[in-house]
């Protein structure tokens, strides 16, 4: 995209309002909340159509985890490239009352079969999330689009929080209580931006439906059409692959190598998820100020090598801990990578970028379990040439030195705030 492009793109930013901003925050907070509520509960139920075969269970929730991962990766782009053409408000609040009717219909789930059908429904209607990006995008001229897209990183960390805490207490109750909480908060939520939430993609702003664009492999050409734009597409996705050592591994290997109980794993994770809030929410708008979004986005990148570094060699717990706030100084990165995409596109392209973007991230999901799943078991097993439980974590921070170089190299003359 031309610099012209990016011209446009500034002078059809509208100015921030703090209703609207309020609402797209709360939009995804409560997503990540419903998203979390049934986290603990989900593989329980599932267990429970299985006759408790537990082994079956597991594999039955890998697939529906990959189901979920798939229907964003489909979706994501249909989604931005409709509110590109119709709007930004029907698109979110038409996901929420479907995200809401899903839960229900989870909730109320005879069987497995239901209870898969409502997890592709699920994946369809969080795929909104790239829609609410594409919101703030409009909304928030480009010099401050890092720090508002911190802020609303920061209800994913909260949501991830509060959601498993919030559906461990209801599960303990009833098992598909957690699915109507969840149904609950979404249908809230919808209520809420229905009589709140203003458009923001004013009419002669907005680009006709092409069904060129609205498929995964379409929207992926926007990517390309940019060098620069290309090359952070590229970061972004090593990144996310790099970041799912988390939550596919990390349970195991704090538990393999440490001894950890459930409890100590939780409140680590809690720990990373706080850490991750104040990042988000308080350090990203003065550090990209202070910095500029390039050297704001290496640092994140190198923050987050580093982070990965401390994780997979500390001989001790205590000791892993250190490299949790440093971890998530890597949330600088993600958000200055934004901005500097959302300069690139036109103003009625912002909905298609945060579609192929979310796309871009949902195959990450489809690659990083296998990637380093794979990588623990090979490094901890018998035939492995070096007894390296850590293996995973130094991997995803070579990933992430891999990320700097790319970064470095494509934007030297990129212009940043």
């Amino acid at each position: 995209m031309s610099d012209g492009a990016g011209e446009a793109a500034v002078q059809g930013a509208a100015p921030v309002r703090r209703g609207a901003v309020a609402f797209i925050f709360v939009t995804i907070l409560l997503d990540m909340i419903a998203l979390g509520v049934i986290m603990p509960v989900l593989p329980k139920l599932i267990e429970s159509f299985v006759d408790n075969d537990t082994a079956h269970a597991a594999r039955i929730f890998g697939l529906f985890g990959t189901a979920w991962a798939l229907m964003q990766f489909v979706f994501s782009p249909l989604l931005g490239a409709l509110s590109d053409r119709f709007g930004r408000r029907p698109v979110v609040l038409l996901s929420n009352f479907g995200l809401a009717a899903d839960y229900v219909l989870m909730a109320l789930a005879p069987s497995l079969a239901w209870l898969f059908i409502g997890r592709v429904i699920s994946g369809i209607t969080s795929a909104s999330i790239s829609t609410a990006f594409a919101y703030i995008a409009d909304i928030t001229p480009p010099e401050r689009r890092a720090a508002v897209f911190g802020r609303i990183g920061a209800a994913f960390g909260a949501g991830f929080i509060l959601g498993p805490a919030l559906g461990g207490l209801l599960g303990d109750v009833d098992p598909r209580l957690p699915f109507w909480a969840a149904a609950a908060l979404s249908f809230a939520n919808a209520l809420y931006g229905l009589f709140v939430l203003p458009e923001s993609l004013s009419p002669d702003k907005r680009a006709p439906f092409r069904w060129r664009s609205a498929n995964p492999l379409g929207a992926l050409q926007l990517l390309r059409s940019n060098a620069v734009l290309a090359a952070l597409s590229i970061v972004n996705f090593i990144a996310q692959v790099a970041h799912v050592v988390l939550p596919s591994t990390f349970v195991l290997y704090a538990t393999y190598r440490y001894g950890w109980d459930s409890k100590t794993v939780g409140l680590t994770l809690a720990m990373v998820g706080i850490c991750a809030m104040v990042v988000q929410g308080f350090a990203i708008g003065p550090i990209v100020h202070a910095l500029g979004e390039r050297n704001a986005l290496l640092l994140g990148l190198c923050c987050g090598a580093v982070g990965f570094v401390v994780l997979g060699a500390a001989p001790t717990g205590p000791l892993s801990w250190l490299g949790i706030p440093i971890l998530a100084l890597w949330g600088i990165s993600g958000a200055a990578s934004q901005a500097l995409m959302t300069r690139l596109v036109a103003p009625d392209q912002q909905g298609q970028l945060q579609g192929a973007t979310a796309s871009v991230q949902s195959v990450s999901q489809l690659v990083g379990p296998f990637l380093f799943t794979l990588t623990f078991s090979y490094f901890i097993g018998a035939g492995a040439p070096l007894h390296l439980p850590g293996a995973p974590f130094l991997l995803a921070a070579v990933l992430m030195v891999v990320c700097v170089v790319i970064a470095v190299r494509s934007l030297g003359g990129a212009k940043t705030a």
